[in-house]
């Protein structure tokens, strides 16, 4: 018996060792939840490896008294993950695609973009509101946002009601709005709630154009850790990836951020991609809205195998062809500048200036 004990002991010893790949990611329960879908997507790809999730807080959610318009800084949610990063602590981290801007830093990359949940925004109300809508909200009625593109969207339509900055994670959101009677209402995106399994507080999504790359999760890795990229890379899903590399491009071009309102609606039907991207003043009372399309083929992923590595507008899809990832982005850029020989730049440089003087 002993001697049997002692050689599976060695024969434990001289087996390799599981490698561990460490995930970074905020410390939110939203954050953690996205983080565990994307982890237990890649084990099941790849049950040879381990995975080990290490969460940190971020600039943005540490600053809570300030709307993230004001702050200033395009990596709010970004930069200490970013730092692990670089450091080699993580080897890859899961965030909200919409929190990354259009441009990351030297070193970085988004090695995949995951399967689209809804993008579109959603109204939960206070618990003795239940049963209204925007429309049917009393007057002067306040509802919370933390974005400027709903707010503007929103106060156009509903001249009526009040639209004042709420910030936190959405627990934090939720928990003001029900135990606060300062909000009526406020506007989350619904793919955040659907995730945390919130359906019973969603109600009908209001008309809003959405955030570039809302309800879609990107991965960001190394550049150069090619070992990394190739890893994540079957986390690509290619309609969502061609959806974002267009919008994404679209708010690149126009130089757009947190800090104006711009907004953004994609669909894939029969071979076509349809861009719809608006600007808006930050009252909602002056605005562009143009559409486009184009014709670009879903591809499966690995048709045409490798693809030469330059990234489009942060995003390295080595597995996905080349030719439909350009047409996307060839779209975003001919709607961007669309927009522009129509005024767009003064309607975001005014939005910008009054954002900053507030």
């Amino acid at each position: 018996m002993s001697g049997n004990g002692n050689a599976a002991a060695t024969a434990e010893e001289n087996s390799p060792k599981m490698r561990v790949i460490r995930v970074g990611t905020r410390k939110s329960q939203l954050a953690r939840i996205q983080t565990d879908s994307v982890v237990a997507t890649l084990k099941a790809s790849y049950p040879g490896l381990q995975f080990e999730i290490i969460a940190m807080s971020t600039t943005g959610d540490k600053i809570l008294d300030t709307a993230l318009s004001k702050i200033g800084e395009k990596s709010l949610f970004t930069k200490e993950l970013e730092h692990a990063l670089e450091k080699n602590e993580v080897d890859l981290v899961v965030h909200s695609l919409k929190d990354l801007p259009t441009v990351l830093p030297p070193g970085f990359t988004i090695g995949a973009i995951c399967k689209r949940e809804n993008p579109h925004d959603a109204v939960v109300f206070h618990p003795k509101f239940v049963g209204k809508t925007l429309e049917t909200l009393p007057e002067k009625s306040v509802v919370g946002t933390s974005s400027l593109r709903r707010a503007a969207q929103l106060q156009r339509k509903f001249p009526h009601l009040e639209f004042r900055s709420i910030r936190g994670n959405l627990n934090t959101r939720l928990r003001k709005l029900d135990e606060q009677q300062e909000f009526s209402a406020i506007i989350l995106a619904t793919a955040g709630l659907q995730r945390m399994g919130w359906h019973n507080r969603i109600l009908h999504p209001e008309e809003c154009m959405y955030a570039v790359g809302q309800g879609a999760l990107g991965v960001e890795v190394r550049a150069k850790d090619q070992d990394i990229l190739d890893l994540v890379g079957v986390l690509h899903d290619p309609e969502t990836l061609l959806r974002c590399i267009a919008e994404r491009a679209f708010l690149r071009h126009l130089e757009g951020g947190c800090s104006v309102p711009v907004a953004v609606h994609t669909a894939m039907k029969d071979g076509q991609l349809y861009l719809t991207g608006g600007v808006w003043s930050l009252d909602g009372s002056d605005s562009i809205q143009e559409t486009m399309q184009a014709t670009i083929h879903v591809p499966a992923q690995h048709e045409d195998g490798p693809e030469d590595d330059p990234q489009l507008v942060g995003i390295t899809a080595r597995n996905i062809p080349r030719g439909p990832q350009l047409a996307a982005q060839n779209l975003g850029i001919s709607l961007a500048n669309l927009l522009l020989s129509k005024g767009a730049k003064n309607i975001l440089d005014v939005a910008r200036q009054l954002n900053d003087a507030h």
